[in-house]
């Protein structure tokens, strides 16, 4: 077919001219390319960028789509990637933007806690910590050998099993996140293995020590407000078995004082209502009436447990309490916050509760957590054994 003909008028003479196209009329993309050429550059075909030509060009990328770079909101330039001639490569943002974007996505988007998105960021600080002694100023060139690495060395200098798991696990989750927004160029900790977590338990108390416990204090009329304020927490620590941040985040609205039940917020935001005996009711009207009011400041708003200057009471100040009572407990040793609540739950299935009572009790999404939280005590094993077996 013949050339277009178009006329043209010049600028500074005023004379017409008439000139020819040298592309045929039917190309749509008029340059001197066939139709069948993508855009030449440097870069492999098999990562250009989806987004990189316009999308009514004749000129596209042949790459397959599921080679092309991609973020999670779809192409490459939407998601900060780099981009280069119209390539899409791994982005190299900083670790500060990285670790920003991961851990906004856990607490918007996930829902998780303040203190898991606050652990997520401690061992995100630490892999960064190791990825800078190996010469990585940023995520991009983290791979598995540099993972790997990262745990071996922790291990060397004696971490825990539980540690290298937990941190294995905000690895994998990271390295995906970090993919999907084309930061790395795979999800390089996909098959990153930590170890099994040993199947330990922890410290638990008889019935006899946990009431003992709880009678130390016995706070009375004219004792401080601190006291009173102790009493109140450990009381309501043992009695629903909360995890010590759920009982800091205690509002004076959660407790309903007339049915002897707390509402709870748990891990994911999941709530739960959980009741209380008379012991703790009793120890929380006295903390309202007569310890509250004394420690309350402007700043106080409605939250439950106070500290000394009136804010929200710390779980750091729980423990410290624990260890505080046990100190003056005879024979009782030193004991965490979570083992009074793996304490709580052992005396609730020795007293006949079944598991399902006991898994919502302590707020679990499944029945195979609070098996490794409980265990069946040796007297309540044998009085099973003594009632059910034909040769007991």
């Amino acid at each position: 077919m013949g050339g277009a003909v178009a006329d043209s008028r010049d600028p500074v003479t005023g004379d017409t001219t008439t000139s020819r196209s040298t592309a045929p009329l039917d190309n749509a993309s008029r340059d001197t390319a066939p139709r069948d050429s993508a855009p030449r550059n440097s870069a492999p075909r098999d990562i250009a960028c989806p987004d990189s030509v316009p999308r009514d060009s004749a000129s596209r990328s042949t790459a397959p789509r599921d080679m092309t770079a991609r973020g999670e909101t779809g192409a490459c330039g939407d998601t900060g990637v780099f981009r280069a001639a119209g390539v899409c490569r791994e982005a190299e943002v900083s670790w500060d933007v990285a670790v920003s974007a991961y851990l906004r996505h856990l607490a918007t988007e996930r829902d998780r806690s303040p203190e898991t998105v606050r652990a997520y960021r401690a061992d995100l600080a630490h892999l960064r910590g190791y990825a800078q002694d190996v010469g990585l100023d940023g995520p991009a060139g983290v791979d598995l050998g540099v993972l790997r690495g990262w745990l071996a060395g922790m291990r060397a200098h004696g971490a825990a099993a539980t540690t290298l798991a937990r941190r294995a696990s905000v690895a994998r989750g990271f390295s995906a996140f970090a993919a999907r927004q084309g930061w790395l160029a795979a999800d390089v900790a996909e098959r990153l293995a930590g170890p099994r977590r040993p199947a330990s338990l922890p410290t638990v108390l008889t019935a006899a020590q946990a009431w003992e416990l709880l009678a130390a204090g016995q706070s009375a009329a004219g004792q401080s407000a601190i006291v009173v304020r102790d009493d109140a927490v450990l009381e309501l620590l043992y009695a629903t078995a909360t995890r010590v941040s759920e009982l800091c985040g205690l509002d004076i609205d959660d407790v309903d004082d007339e049915r002897r039940l707390v509402r709870v917020r748990g891990k994911g935001g999941r709530e739960r209502a959980v009741p209380f005996g008379v012991p703790a009711q009793r120890a929380l009207r006295n903390w309202l009436a007569a310890g509250r009011p004394t420690l309350a400041v402007a700043g106080s708003g409605r939250a439950l447990f106070l500290g000394v200057r009136g804010r929200r009471l710390d779980p750091r100040t729980v423990r410290r309490i624990l260890a505080a009572r046990t100190a003056t407990a005879d024979g009782i040793g030193p004991i965490s916050p979570h083992g009074i609540r793996h304490s709580a739950a052992t005396h609730l299935l020795a007293g006949g509760a079944d598991l399902r009572s006991v898994q919502e009790f302590l707020g679990h999404a499944s029945p195979a957590t609070t098996q490794i939280y409980t265990h069946v005590t040796p007297q309540r094993l044998r009085a099973a054994f003594e009632q059910s077996h034909p040769r007991a």
